[in-house]
């Protein structure tokens, strides 16, 4: 028997998922990685307090966490200077991300997007039967905000996604210019504003937080500099009937017990939180400083992680990857031209960075004898 057919929609897509996990590469090659430095994760950890709390809790996990994610929400919320009930937390930016397209999208609707961008969100786009209009990054390796907007006036699409500082190019616009461009969005398209790399963005990036609009949802994580990656916890912030709505479908125990907890310690936890910022930036600085050495032209980031421009095309840029990868050097680069043109480095540990320039510098030299 064949059993039941899948929704049509659903039947209708790859078998795909957008990013192949270190750990699945290391199943399928046999070999493990000398450095993880491809998902912009944070390798200096959690706050030790965080790990406290975990093992303090942990004797606990057989209850259900909050329900409603009260005592983190409230953290949230004075940490912030917004109300409760303009906050929504939920598994991971991806997680709120995908009930966003389940509660603003049918079939048949449009999204525009950045050809290139986050590619995650399109996944949940394509499950709910949504169109992408895609339009190209800037000279700069920026999402074109001119570009978006002139998109969305013309197909008046039900969403406009924008990442401020960008994944996967690092790249940021100022608080003032991402203001001018929400006030200019119709009322009737939402604004889906990704900010996962907010902390290690300069300052004067991030609109203040009284930024509110009814068509305005801002995403933000504690996967990046909180280090918690593997806990799967973002929240969202907008309007109060906008935040109300998530929980007509949001799972109301996604976000687990332990998760909860960390987030919390986490948020406690700033002076730790400033020390990784500062981690981060040195880290971003050498990984700038190699490659330079090497020829090569980093791109100027906001995030964790540093586009390289390899100066060639996606072929060469391709050949990189593949090396550093089979030298057990674990990175990314961007999918689509133009911006294929780059390798992506996470920032690592010191011990991390020296290791995988190295590999690079090596294979740099391989490559242009």
């Amino acid at each position: 028997m064949a059993g039941p057919e899948l929704a049509a929609i659903i039947a209708g897509l790859p078998a795909t998922v957008p990013f192949v996990g270190p750990e699945v590469i290391e199943r399928n090659t046999g070999s493990k990685f000398r450095a993880r430095l491809g998902a912009n994760e944070s390798p200096f950890g959690p706050s030790p307090k965080v790990i406290a709390a975990i093992a303090e809790a942990a004797p606990d996990v057989w209850t259900y966490g909050d329900s409603e994610n009260h005592e983190l929400k409230e953290a949230l919320a004075s940490h912030l200077g917004t109300p409760m009930d303009t906050i929504v937390i939920g598994e991971g930016i991806d997680g709120l991300l995908g009930l966003t397209c389940r509660l603003y999208l049918e079939p048949g609707d449009k999204v525009v997007t950045s050809l290139g961008a986050y590619p995650t969100f399109n996944y949940h786009v394509a499950a709910q039967g949504a169109e992408l209009v895609t339009v190209p990054y800037d000279e700069n390796d920026r999402e074109s905000l001119s570009e978006l907007l002139d998109s969305v006036l013309a197909v008046k699409p039900k969403i406009v996604y924008l990442a401020n500082p960008d994944n996967p190019m690092g790249t940021w616009w100022s608080a003032g210019e991402i203001t001018r461009f929400v006030a200019a969005i119709p009322e009737e398209t939402l604004i889906v504003l990704d900010e996962a790399y907010g902390e290690t963005a300069p300052a004067g990036t991030l609109p203040p937080i009284t930024l509110m609009r009814p068509n305005l949802l801002r995403y933000r994580t504690f996967s990046k500099a909180y280090g918690l990656a593997g806990m799967r916890v973002g929240y969202a912030i907008g309007t109060a009937q906008a935040v109300a709505a998530f929980d007509r479908i949001r799972n109301h125990f996604g976000v687990t017990k332990l998760s909860q907890i960390a987030a919390g310690a986490a948020l406690a936890d700033q002076d730790y939180l400033e020390q990784t910022l500062a981690a981060i930036a040195t880290g971003r600085e050498e990984i700038a400083r190699r490659t330079k050495d090497l020829g090569l032209k980093p791109i100027p980031s906001a995030t964790n992680f540093v586009a390289i421009d390899c100066g060639a095309d996606n072929a060469y840029a391709t050949l990189v990857l593949n090396a550093m990868q089979d030298r057990g050097i674990f990175i990314r680069k961007p999918a689509v031209a133009r911006l294929n043109r780059c390798i992506r480095m996470s920032v690592g540990t010191p011990k991390d960075i020296a290791l995988a320039c190295d590999v690079l510098e090596d294979i740099i030299e391989t490559a242009t004898r």
